[in-house]
This record gives structure tokens, C-alpha cells and sequence, in this order.
């Protein structure tokens, strides 16, 4: 038992767990199977996590299959950006990428053998008539005209739709289940239809293709997949997964268990949603920061280790649950803490002149790169006659509670020297523009000689030590929790997504690679994104904010 049980389990690793000890199976084979007809997001991170994992905690397989059945939908630049994603997560499929498409010979073969038994049929009902024969939730479906059809004639009518005789829309196979499930897409599912237009994979090869429905399961059957795990919604369809497997000619018997499907609040994961907000323009593309993709948390500067720690941390349950934002921010909070530098930085900068030293002073400070982790080593800042500090740190007229600089009171620029603010120089236009200080000699690090009161420590950058930065904040995309709760959910837009600022930031940013990740004291942990050298600007994401209100060993889903 020990050489199989990990520090904690989940309630599919127990059902693995326990198929092991028995020894109903010598190997786990699990498979990830998404549809070529879009980008991943972090609820496919979720099912790549569990079905990867759970091979590499029992030492099993796991296939990387594209269940690709819809021509109308499917590209070859999913597949690209799907292996893309699931490589930068730290996961590696097992040998060839399969495809259900390779399987499109055996599955029109087996449909075949359905016929013959009497189970299927093929049905000359419009799209428009099945819709209406199969009833509503409150009335039972009734049976088409062409349910009992003979085995014989469904045979030609088959072969006809394989060799392109039959009308798109105007004949597909239909299994015989009942008209009266309450389960209204089990109300005799259809399992093949005819479909005009060239696959992605197979070309022009085929005018029929399989449902979903006949060519997972099925699929599973020939993989040898043991444990073929989805989300909840595919519950009701499990009764068409095990019928199927047990009315064809297979060996393989694969059983179907569930999970609750990985939803955030602030977000969408509808994959026709996320379409919309695409083709709207209200998001740049799918790798826009602003939507929970894989390659928009990506770009945003999320880490592949900080969202496999995020799927630990919500873990694996039948309860349907709305996790909290913070806990995916809180997972690569607890990363950058650890390796990322800290860099001071002005975001909405103000010019600070100290009137007590020469313009041609330059003063060289070494400080530590990470305040815990000395091995990350130093950096020097530099000390000038012209600052910049942010416009928030300043208050002509400040409240009592006041803790930065105004008119008259003292304050340390961190790492340096206390300032004391004397006069300001305005702007008719654009308002306040300059503030003139003093600095207090020999008080590098120390108090002042006269212990006078220190209102506070604020950030500040040189204008011979700094370069033109960038700043892309982004925020909650939606502003209400749940926005899929609303058919409306266009309406709850956040306009404050995203928020650019042209700031400066210390130029030793410069020494470093586009894609590291910094935090940026007091704004939160940023990710270099690009650097334009014509006028020295770097573009910064901000990644997350610095709350550190949220634990990882005290996340909890709701």
C-alpha cells in the first residue's frame, strides 16, 4: 500500500487506489481529450492536473486524444496552442498524439454492427422535427416515424450518407433508447450525421462524422483507458457511455466517474462566452491577461507550477463550487515571494528637486535585492538632485492621519535619506509640478540628530537612475462574482480591467529578461513583458497585488 499512496488523496485517487489493491488493474491509463475548437482555460488545467497526475502518483499512462467529431469547429491551430499549454503546465503525454478521427474506420464498422442488432436507426426526420418529436421537460418525447425502419434499409441508408447520397440535415443515425428520459438529450441521441466539409485531420476522406457521445466512449474502449474521468455535466450521458460499450463487439469495458468542473469568481470559462468576448473585441485575443485562458494567465505572468498548486489547493469533490480569486492569486503570490526581486518604482510620477545638493551629485546606494535571500544578491540606486516620487505620496494639504510627505514634515525616502518638503512650484495647466525639498545630512539610515518625527517612508527613484516604464494594471474583468448566473453577463463588464499608467521604474530593470517577474515594492509582482529601446521603455503586467491575506495551508473552496 505504501507504494502507492500519496500524502493526500482525493476521492478519484481513492476509487484508483482501491482498484490497485484489488488488482483490477496491473496498469492506470487515463486519457485528456479535449475538442480542437478553442484555447484552454483554467478549468482544462484542472482535468490536465488530475489525468497527468494521476499517472505520474501510480506510475500509469496517460493519452493526450483529440476528440475531434466537428469539422465545423476544429483547427489544427488548437491543437498547436493545446500541446503548447499543456507542456508549459510541466506535463508530458505518453508516446504519439492520437486523434478520434484516426479511430473514424472502427467507429462507422461498429455503427454498422449496431444496425445489424436492431439498435440504432436511420432516422429521415429534419433537425427541426427531432427537436419537436423529443418533447420538453414537462412532456415525453414521441417515437419517430422511422424508429422501426428495416435493418436492411437503415444499412443502404447508412452506406448512403458514408458515400455522400444523403442530404446534411436530412438524415442521421439515431440510437434506440427511449422517448421518455428525463434526460431530453437521451431521448434516442443521435450518434452519426452528415456533414459537407473537410476535417482538419482527415481531410476530405469523410462526409459522416461520429457525435461526441459514440466516439468518446468508444475511443476510451481502444486506449485501454481504465478510469475515464469528466465533469459533472457529463453525467446524464454516462447511460449512453455504458450502453454503447455494451452492445458493441470490445473487449475493454472503461468506466466513466465525475467531478465538479473548476469555476472562478470575477470569470467566465464558457467556451462559447469567452468566443463572445473575443470576437467582440471586448478582450484583445485569447491570450488576453484578462481572461482565465491558459495563455492569458500566461502572459499575465501566472507560472505553470503556480497553477498546478492551485488545482492541489481546490482539490478534487463532486460539490459544484465558486472559488475565490484570491486563491489562484494567492498560489503565485507564494511563488514570486521567494525568487523575484524588489525594485522601487513610480507609477504616477511627480518631480521631487532637493535644493541642498549640486546638479552634478551622484551618490551610489547598495541595497540587497531581496531583503531574506542574500544570495540574490545587491543593486545599487542613485541618489541625485532631481527624484521622482508618486503623486500619492504627496499632500499639499494633508489629514491627520497623514503618514507621507506635505508642507513642512519630514520623511525618509527608503533606503536613504529623510527629505523635508519646503515649497511647491505649480503649473497653470497641468496643476502641481514641482516639489522642493531639503535632505538631512546623516540620516542614511539613521534617525535624524534631533529625533524630530519621521511621517513615514516613501518610495522614490532618480531621474539619472531610471528609465520610462509602462505599467499595465489589470483587475477583475467582471464585477459582479458570477457572472455566468446572468444571461446578460455582457452588462457586468468592469471598466477598470484594465488600467495603463507611463511611470518610471529603477533602469536596473534593464539587466534583466523579457518574461521575469519582479515586485514592484508597494504595487504588487509585475512581469516583464517588452522592452522598446528607441526611448528606453519596459512594459510591465502586473500579476497580482501584494495582499497577503490568503494562505495557502488555510484555502478552502467554498
Amino acid at each position: 500500500m505504501s507504494n502507492y499512496m500519496p500524502t493526500s488523496i482525493n476521492y478519484i485517487q481513492k476509487l484508483i487506489l482501491k482498484d490497485l489493491l484489488i488488482n483490477k488493474y496491473k496498469l492506470i491509463n487515463t486519457r485528456f481529450p479535449p475538442e480542437p475548437n478553442g484555447y484552454l482555460h483554467i478549468g482544462h488545467a484542472k482535468a490536465i492536473w488530475l489525468n497527468f497526475g494521476i499517472v505520474e502518483t501510480y506510475k500509469g499512462i496517460c493519452n493526450l486524444r483529440f476528440d475531434d467529431t466537428n469539422p465545423t469547429e476544429e483547427a489544427i491551430v488548437y491543437v498547436k496552442s493545446i500541446k503548447k499549454d499543456i507542456r508549459w503546465l510541466g506535463f508530458k503525454w505518453n508516446e504519439r498524439t492520437l486523434y478520434s478521427s484516426d479511430y473514424f474506420d472502427k467507429l462507422y464498422m461498429y455503427a454498422i454492427g449496431l444496425i445489424i442488432k436492431g439498435l440504432v436507426y436511420v432516422d429521415s426526420l429534419s433537425q427541426k422535427d427531432i427537436k419537436l418529436y423529443r418533447g420538453t421537460l414537462k412532456r415525453a418525447g414521441i417515437n419517430s416515424p422511422y424508429r422501426n425502419r428495416d435493418i436492411k434499409e437503415s444499412l443502404i441508408l447508412y452506406a448512403n450518407m458514408k458515400d455522400g447520397k444523403a442530404f446534411e440535415g436530412k438524415a442521421c443515425l439515431r440510437a434506440k433508447l427511449t422517448m421518455s428520459s428525463p434526460t431530453i438529450s437521451m431521448r434516442d441521441p443521435i450518434l452519426y450525421r452528415v456533414k459537407y466539409i473537410k476535417h482538419y485531420h482527415t481531410g476530405n476522406k469523410w462526409c459522416i462524422y461520429p457525435m461526441y457521445d459514440f466516439t468518446h466512449c468508444i475511443s476510451d474502449a481502444i486506449e485501454k483507458i481504465t478510469h475515464s474521468l469528466c465533469t459533472l455535466e457529463f453525467q446524464d450521458n454516462k447511460q449512453l457511455y455504458s450502453w454503447l460499450l455494451a452492445n458493441i463487439n470490445i473487449d475493454i469495458q472503461p468506466k466513466q466517474y465525475e467531478y465538479s468542473r473548476l469555476a472562478l469568481e470575477h470569470n467566465i470559462t464558457s467556451k462559447r462566452k469567452l468566443t463572445i468576448l473575443v470576437k467582440t473585441h471586448i478582450v484583445e485575443d485569447w491570450n488576453d491577461p484578462r481572461i482565465p485562458t491558459i495563455s492569458g494567465l500566461r502572459r499575465k505572468g501566472y507560472t505553470g507550477s503556480s497553477i498546478r498548486e492551485f488545482c492541489r489547493c481546490v482539490n478534487v469533490t463532486r460539490q459544484a463550487s465558486n472559488i475565490e480569486l484570491n486563491v489562484l492569486e494567492a498560489c503565485i503570490r507564494e511563488e514570486l515571494v521567494v525568487y523575484t526581486i524588489r525594485i522601487m518604482a513610480v507609477v504616477n510620477p511627480i518631480k521631487l528637486i532637493i535644493i541642498n545638493i549640486s546638479k552634478t551629485h551622484i551618490e551610489l546606494i547598495k541595497i540587497t535585492s531581496h531583503p531574506t535571500i542574500l544570495e540574490m544578491g545587491n543593486r545599487e540606486l542613485v541618489f541625485s538632485k532631481e527624484l521622482y516620487i508618486d503623486k500619492a505620496d504627496f499632500r499639499e494639504v494633508p489629514h491627520k492621519q497623514y503618514k507621507r510627505l506635505s508642507l513642512g514634515k519630514e520623511v525618509r525616502l527608503r533606503n536613504a535619506y529623510v527629505i523635508k518638503a519646503d515649497t511647491i512650484v505649480k503649473d497653470i495647466k497641468k496643476g502641481l509640478a514641482n516639489i522642493y525639498c531639503t535632505y538631512v545630512p546623516y540620516t542614511f539610515n539613521k534617525a535624524p540628530i534631533d529625533n524630530s518625527p519621521i511621517y513615514g517612508v516613501i518610495h522614490w527613484v532618480s531621474s539619472k537612475g531610471c528609465i520610462k516604464a509602462e505599467f499595465r494594471i489589470y483587475d477583475k474583468l467582471f464585477n459582479i462574482k458570477d457572472p455566468t448566473a446572468s444571461i446578460s453577463f455582457l452588462n457586468y463588464i468592469s471598466t477598470k480591467s484594465l488600467v495603463i499608467y507611463i511611470g518610471l521604474v529603477e533602469a536596473y530593470l534593464l539587466k534583466i529578461s523579457i518574461g521575469d517577474r519582479v515586485q514592484v515594492e508597494r504595487e504588487g509582482f509585475f512581469c516583464v513583458k517588452a522592452v522598446c529601446f528607441s526611448n528606453i521603455t519596459i512594459i510591465l503586467n502586473r500579476i497580482t497585488t501584494l495582499n497577503h491575506s490568503l494562505r495557502l495551508p488555510h484555502i478552502r473552496t467554498k
